[in-house]
């Protein structure tokens, strides 16, 4: 009897874990999509220039995606018609959290939103893609 209440309770948890990783993944794709969605809808001409995260590494990675979700906001939709699915897409995208691996950037590569070349609102929707990816 205990060895099956063991057994029980190891394929509760294992199931549980492989629930939460594909929950995380679906949301992922989710904001992939909606990033997708937004280089569709956003307003590129005469449009400001946004600061554009790229050549990333490891422990840098939650300052870019900071600096991508302050971007996202500054975001203009080119059509009055798509301001209400690009107000929403901004709000899927910006339920993005970055969870810190512990690594920190060194001293040398850590940069500041403002220090990154400004880019267009596609470019910089691409590099928020290839972030993503």
């Amino acid at each position: 009897m205990k060895r099956m209440i063991i057994f029980c309770m190891l394929f509760f948890c294992s199931t549980m874990m492989l629930t939460a990783a594909s929950h995380r993944k679906l949301k992922y794709k989710q904001i992939q999509q909606k990033i997708g969605d937004l280089k569709r809808m956003v307003k590129d001409k005469d449009a400001e220039l946004l600061h554009t995260p790229e050549n990333l590494v490891g422990g840098c990675l939650s300052t870019a995606v900071t600096c991508f979700k302050k971007g996202v906001q500054k975001l203009q939709a080119a059509r009055s018609q798509d301001t209400g699915a690009f107000q929403k897409a901004i709000r899927i995208v910006n339920k993005l959290t970055y969870r810190d691996s512990g690594e920190h950037c060194e001293s040398y590569e850590m940069k500041t939103c403002e220090s990154y070349k400004k880019k267009s609102p596609k470019e910089f929707l691409t590099g928020f893609e290839n972030l993503m990816q």
